[in-house]
């Protein structure tokens, strides 16, 4: 048996990508004019995702190689690469120039590890081979200047006395009000002040045309986390809670907050879900068990992932090296590589889509 171009296309309907679901098969992804059949049954195909990923010729393309040969071909050589596509953002808001899609990270309560879960959100994409960059704008705490090693009250350059420069740690471009503030000064501004400075953080920093900014808000539902909502262009939340009921309460809070603004919901977040002895290796849900998947499950939206409570995290972040520029290929970091893949996936397949690569048919 000899497999033909038709052959080839039923096996790339057959086959969908595991983090787009089954509506997105390899027929919608695969690059038509890159896509040929030789005489004596060689396959070449050119798969472009919506999402970035190391190392996809490794997570799929044994299976694909696999279908292939079964229908006949001799060789397959696959191409994979990756475009992020442009999400439009909510309502009128008007997207950012240098930054084509903006994920906020957000939580109902402070404590939950939404700054931590954030920066290795950001560490993650980067890893996968999207340009990153982060905005901290948790301006009463912000927590990401010590975080990445920079430290606060580093005053970043300027361009035509109008334009921040973001500073750069582990790959990835840093905003923070944290820069702008000497040695331990708080932040004692009412909320218009606080918002106005953090709406020209947004617009004022001179972004390397990045795949996503990353934005870790304040925690709550109140009137700075809402204006931020309703001006800053955002293409998808990031929601961030413990497993524990009193914590999901307060989530939730935060998902009616960012769909009655008509942000999308890209999902939730588990921290802290589960703590394995590094003893025994015995398995314990300190916080309880199950509150991110049920709350998930009751906003139909997707569980992103469930970290666990590990000491290493809490100590990475604090050296100024988090846990995915600290151990890339660790079993810790594993998990935020996952949960990005899955935010990335989940922001391209948003209903608002402009600029977007994915075919609205199949290519063949």
């Amino acid at each position: 048996m000899t497999i033909t171009r038709a052959g080839v296309d039923a096996v790339l309907v057959a086959h969908s990508d595991p983090y787009l679901g089954p509506d997105a098969s390899y027929a919608l992804l695969a690059v038509a004019a890159d896509t040929r059949v030789t005489d004596d049954a060689r396959v070449f195909l050119h798969i472009e995702l919506p999402y970035p990923h190391a190392e996809p010729d490794q997570a799929f393309g044994p299976a694909l190689t696999l279908a292939l040969r079964e229908a006949g071909a001799r060789d397959v050589h696959i191409r994979w690469s990756f475009a992020v596509p442009r999400i439009k953002p909510q309502g009128e808001v008007q997207p950012l120039t240098l930054a084509r899609n903006v994920i906020v990270v957000a939580s109902g309560k402070g404590g939950v590890g939404k700054s931590t879960t954030a920066v290795n959100l950001a560490l993650a994409l980067a890893r996968e081979g999207a340009k990153v960059g982060i905005l901290d704008a948790d301006i009463y705490g912000p927590s990401q200047p010590v975080m990445l090693g920079i430290g606060n009250g580093k005053y970043p350059d300027t361009v035509d006395d109008a334009w921040f420069v973001p500073h750069q740690a582990h790959g990835i471009e840093v905003m923070s009000i944290g820069f702008l503030l000497q040695g331990d000064t708080p932040v004692v501004w009412r909320g218009p002040k606080a918002t106005g400075a953090l709406i020209q953080l947004v617009t004022q920093t001179r972004w390397s045309s990045l795949d996503y900014l990353v934005v870790d808000m304040p925690p709550g539902t109140g009137d700075i986390q809402l204006t931020l909502a309703q001006r800053v262009p955002v293409a998808g939340a990031v929601i961030v809670t413990t497993p524990q009921d009193i914590a999901t309460l307060d989530a939730k809070k935060g998902v009616e907050m960012f769909r009655k603004v008509d942000i999308n919901v890209l999902g939730v977040v588990e921290n802290m879900a589960q703590h394995i002895c590094s003893n025994c290796g015995h398995t314990e849900h300190i916080f309880g068990e199950g509150g991110g998947a049920r709350m998930a499950a009751q906003y139909q939206t997707a569980l992103l992932g469930q970290l666990p409570l590990d000491r290493r995290i809490r100590e990475q972040a604090d050296s100024g090296l988090p846990t995915v520029a600290a151990e890339p290929d660790g079993e810790l970091a594993a998990h935020y590589r996952e949960m990005a893949r899955r935010t990335a996936a989940r922001l391209a397949l948003g209903e608002r889509v402009a600029d977007t690569r994915i075919p609205l048919q199949p290519t063949h």
